[in-house]
């Protein structure tokens, strides 16, 4: 989730509605500038007990951010506390129950942006041995309880924990117990984001199904593959879901604009504090009728805010979040970026894509993404078989879009063995969370501590 700084400047009041759908058509950039922005979240645990460290206990979450400023990052602020860092590897944030998240910056390619995970990766295991913690790459908790979380010292989360349970039975565990892997990527213009969209959309799914980690709930299998994707389907009707408009002809910047409009508020961000401003209208904020805040319009800072509060499966900013997919370890934050590279950043690639997906109607995407969670490749295709007929299929698309790109590193391999973790999940069939599973029910004795030596970092 996005992290405010504490720059207390205030930009000018939006003036005119076009100024939002402007704000769109800002993201646009011609091909050669389009870049790759990866973000991945890890659990933090305490090698001793494995309990989840609070923000102020000795070896934890403050003590955590403060290490890495070792590295040169520099240290973000909410009041006295450290929430962020920056520097040139993007930011480094916190969750709401503490899990460590890396908001990579915008790089060229996919051996830049596996090297900057990896830098990642050893700098916090190498404060994590000072510490005594350690990390974990799965999309869910497998053992805790919301209570035994802590909570961060975020004005924006208090409020949002406030919020959820009136909108939803697993918001909260939403906020306190996942883990994510995203990519965010590039437009030249309103007709290539709306075809992006389309097939992000549509193949979300695939990504949900291939990267599926999340089959334990408070140490029981809890029945699912992906958990993580199903508390998505109860944690706000108004901000979540597959977005059947961005399939209807004419969908472009102005009709995503209307959608988050109608997207309830959770806050309003002056002078460095959170205005509780949950379930309020950014319609009555444009007319200055704002309840929480009243006599003020909204500057394009807050259209910004807002528009990070919505959580559909891809979500739209000055560029295209795709949102699918569990967490997990290193290889498989190389292969997220990779496969939606591959997909969407080759024109050949990219209307191959949406050849294979473009006949499926509504009913049958919302039908795929509702049995995905429970069924991963197991899922029922639009027209008949299982999501596993086309893996294969999808990933050879995203390889001839990364062959096609032509982006090497020192050693003369392009971008397409990033995708080498998928490959394995379509030659064995089983999504990491089946191969969880097998273990728990076989040599784990059905023991979950084992997950702590078997998904860590």
């Amino acid at each position: 989730m996005s992290t405010k700084t504490e720059n207390t400047k205030v930009s000018a009041p939006i003036e005119d509605r076009q100024q939002l759908i402007d704000y769109f058509a800002g993201g646009e950039k011609p091909k050669e500038r389009w870049r790759i922005g990866t973000e991945h979240e890890k659990f933090v645990f305490a090698k001793s007990d494995f309990h989840a460290p609070s923000y102020t206990e000795q070896g934890g979450i403050r003590d955590l951010l403060d290490g890495l400023t070792a590295y040169g990052w520099k240290p973000v602020l909410e009041g006295d506390n450290v929430i962020a860092l920056s520097g040139p590897d993007g930011t480094v944030s916190l969750e709401p129950a503490g899990q460590l998240e890396l908001s990579g910056a915008p790089l060229e390619n996919l051996h830049e942006t596996c090297n900057e995970t990896g830098r990642h990766l050893e700098q916090v295991k190498q404060v994590g041995e000072r510490l005594g913690i350690n990390y974990l790459g799965l999309g869910m908790w497998p053992d805790k309880t919301r209570a035994e979380l802590p909570i961060m010292p975020k004005g924006r989360y208090e409020i949002m924990l406030r919020h959820m349970p009136r909108v939803g039975n697993l918001g909260l565990d939403m906020m306190l117990r996942t883990c994510t892997i995203q990519v965010n990527l590039d437009y030249a213009s309103e007709a290539d984001m709306a075809q992006k969209f389309r097939v992000g959309l549509a193949l979300q799914p695939l990504a949900t199904a291939l990267f599926a980690n999340s089959p334990f709930t408070e140490g029981k299998p809890n029945g699912f593959l992906s958990f993580r994707s199903n508390i998505w389907s109860d944690t706000d009707p108004a901000r979540t879901g597959m977005l059947p408009f961005v399939f209807e002809d004419g969908f472009g910047y102005e009709r995503y604009a209307e959608y988050a409009l109608d997207v309830p508020m959770y806050f309003v961000y002056r002078d460095g504090k959170y205005i509780d401003a949950a379930g309020q209208s950014f319609r009555d904020f444009l007319k200055g009728e704002l309840p929480a805040y009243p006599g003020h319009k909204p500057t394009i800072d807050d259209w910004a805010d807002h528009l990070s509060t919505a959580f559909p499966e891809v979500r739209l900013k000055t560029f295209l979040e795709m949102r699918g997919a569990d967490g997990g370890r290193w290889g498989r934050i190389c292969a997220l970026p990779a496969l939606w590279v591959g997909l969407l950043y080759d024109q050949g690639a990219l209307d191959a894509a949406w050849d294979l997906v473009k006949g499926w109607s509504m009913e049958e995407r919302e039908t795929l993404r509702s049995s995905v969670p429970r069924l991963a490749l197991d899922a029922p295709l639009p027209g008949g078989g299982k999501l596993r007929d086309i893996a294969g299929e999808v990933l050879d698309i995203a390889a001839a879009g990364l062959n096609a790109r032509a982006r090497f590193n020192a050693s003369g391999d392009n971008e397409s063995g990033f995708l080498d973790p998928l490959r394995e999940v379509v030659r064995t069939g089983k999504v990491p969370a089946q191969v969880l599973l097998d273990r728990f029910n076989g040599d784990w004795g059905g023991d979950i501590r084992r997950v702590y030596e078997e998904a860590r970092f």
